[in-house]
């Protein structure tokens, strides 16, 4: 009953204390696809992605009632960082749900305006004024959110000492008086800032980790239950090592009982299940670089097999550039490639259910092969093109009429001139069970065997590449089926033998795709995509990194006249597959089972084009 009580009042207390207008809340999901269109064409980076921020501790004025009810301590504000925007979750901070949408798109102008020194007020005032330089248009909703935001200010003489003194000069900043600012102000000495991003945030968990070890650094999936919310990190030093003398040490702790009782004990890497809500209880996650990682630890199970163990390399193997996002330059020769091939592959067979959707995609492609088509504006033919003849008509007022006016139209069959190149993603992450049955290795099988007896039915050339990689020395790529190969026999065991690799390095995958489509001498080119996930490697090649890569190599191919083309089943490709490929650039399968229909309906759909 007390327990029941207690509940009550908590849940009372905190509704009186409440601030936020519920009514006209906007949700950062609303808002998710205009905010990226709106940094983009402001001139935000490509790979920085906008994700919900964590709730962090934060200064100001707070009435009895919030004192009592123990609110007004954290907020979810904006905050800029390496490899994400990171914006509330939900602004319902002002009345009307207008101010609201407005607030998510001046942030987002905002951000991608701002270059961070250090100094947090110096650095919004700077932003403010190139973003209003940028979009004029935002002039009016600016000073609408600015006349909200200065009636949300505490008065600073209901403060003391600094709190006081940072409360009045971000009031300055925000009246745009005073030049010279007090420095050294820190967004949490002071209320919330709704129209300011908080540059002062440290870099992720994770890159600091593989900045400090990349060699060491690991490159696992997210858990599909983590939280997508982005948390302030903090890098400090780890010193428990240090201690020159050992304190209050009891030689008799070293055995006892415990240690001979025989229970499942757990280890530094179990996950205790309350490590999401301690993390969210903290304000700032402290990060101790140690050198020591789960990646490091599992190092020897992702070496290369032996040279007899391994696939047959064909050729010495090429190098290739990377682009250095954070340099700004491409890298000549970063990454070494080598193309293997499957030395004595077992005999692949089907089973009959997927013979029989091979067959169907067959019939369908063997329909398109070689189809009719309509030459317009000929001398001769079997109908008459009504736009030629009017042509015909207005030019031969000012000109002499021609004996034989083009103005007639023929049936022909018409021969489509179109190359494609599969290239599959055969990281480790692909032995993940994709269905109940089947996993994403066993997905990926059975599409590219469909899709090759698909395309052999179509006559087109095409060509099957897997890769995967082990850092920039050893990317690999797996010939499945050659351009001057026909299918057959040998292409579907060496299909049928895949299995999952290593890493993801698909800058380079692409580079080398780019390299062969672009010796074919077809007019419409197609390097279609296949993956379920980001890029990512077990050196430095993760985040921002493997995007900014992986978005250049793709620009570079479009730049050659490819059509590239992504296929992911990664349930959030949409966090960064329009930066890379853009929107009409890939195609998200929900259902694993359905790969093989998308995959045959993508290729269709350029296969018209190129009629």
């Amino acid at each position: 009953m007390e327990e029941w009580v207690g509940q009550q009042w908590d849940r009372f207390i905190r509704r009186a204390a409440h601030r936020q207008h519920d009514a006209a809340a906007v949700t950062l999901g609303e808002m998710q696809r205009t905010l990226h269109l709106m940094f983009r064409a402001a001139g935000g980076a490509a790979a920085v992605r906008v994700a919900p921020a964590a709730e962090a501790r934060v200064g100001g004025a707070r009435d009895w009632l919030q004192r009592v009810a123990g609110t007004g301590t954290h907020a979810a504000t904006g905050r800029l960082e390496p490899e994400a925007l990171s914006l509330p979750p939900v602004i319902a901070v002002h009345a009307e749900p207008a101010l609201n949408r407005a607030l998510y798109l001046w942030l987002a102008a905002l951000a991608a305006h701002i270059e961070p020194t250090g100094e947090w007020i110096a650095d919004n005032r700077r932003a403010t004024q190139r973003a209003l330089a940028t979009f004029p248009g935002l002039a009016e909703r600016h000073r609408q959110l600015l006349a909200a935001e200065t009636a949300l200010r505490p008065e600073p003489s209901r403060l003391r000492g600094r709190a006081a003194e940072a409360e009045r000069s971000v009031q300055q900043a925000l009246a745009a008086q005073g030049d010279a600012p007090v420095g050294g102000v820190r967004p949490d000495e002071v209320a919330p800032v709704w129209l300011w991003l908080d540059t002062t945030a440290a870099a992720p968990a994770a890159s600091v980790a593989r900045d400090q070890d990349p060699e060491a650094a690991g490159a696992g999936r997210p858990l599909a239950a983590q939280d997508a919310r982005r948390r302030r990190a903090q890098t400090v030093a780890d010193d428990r090592d240090k201690a020159p003398l050992m304190m209050f040490f009891r030689a008799e702790s070293i055995l006892s009982w415990g240690e001979f009782v025989k229970v499942n004990r757990a280890s530094d890497d179990d996950d205790d299940g309350n490590a999401l809500a301690a993390a969210n209880d903290m304000d700032v996650l402290a990060i101790a670089p140690d050198g020591q990682t789960t990646a490091s630890r599992v190092k020897f199970d992702l070496d290369l097999p032996s040279a007899a163990a391994d696939d047959r390399p064909l050729g010495p193997g090429t190098r290739l550039p990377e682009w250095d996002w954070r340099k700004g330059q491409l890298i000549e020769d970063h990454c070494a490639l080598q193309t293997l091939v499957t030395a004595e592959p077992p005999p692949f067979v089907p089973p009959s259910a997927l013979r029989v959707t091979a067959r169907r995609v067959r019939r369908r492609m063997e329909v398109l092969r070689g189809g009719m088509g309509r030459l317009h504006a000929q001398p001769e033919g079997d109908e008459l093109d009504l736009d030629a003849w009017v042509r015909h008509a207005v030019e031969a007022a000012a000109a002499p009429r021609s004996e034989s006016p083009a103005v007639f139209s023929r049936r022909v069959r018409s021969e489509r001139s179109l190359a494609t190149l599969l290239l599959a993603d055969l990281s480790l992450s692909t032995d993940a069970y994709a269905t109940q049955t089947a996993r994403v290795i066993d997905v990926i099988r059975d599409a590219l065997y469909v899709f090759g007896e698909a395309l052999s039915a179509s006559g087109d050339p095409f060509e099957m590449l897997g890769f995967s990689s082990v850092r920039r020395q050893n990317v690999r790529i797996h010939q499945l089926k050659g351009f001057d190969e026909a299918w057959g026999p040998r292409p579907r065991d060496r299909v049928g033998a895949i299995k999952p690799g290593y890493y993801t390095r698909m800058g380079a995958a692409i580079r080398h795709a780019t390299a062969r489509l672009a010796q074919r001498p077809e007019r419409q080119r197609l390097l279609l995509l296949l993956t379920d996930g980001k890029p990512n490697d077990l050196d430095v090649y993760e985040g921002r990194y493997g995007l900014e890569d992986t978005r250049h190599a793709v620009q570079a191919a479009r730049a050659a006249g490819l059509l590239p083309f992504c296929i992911t089943i990664d349930e959030t490709a949409h966090d960064y597959l329009p930066a890379l490929f853009g929107d009409q650039g890939y195609a998200l399968v929900r259902r694993p089972q359905e790969l093989v229909n998308k995959l045959s309906a993508v290729h269709q759909r350029f296969m018209a084009r190129a009629a």
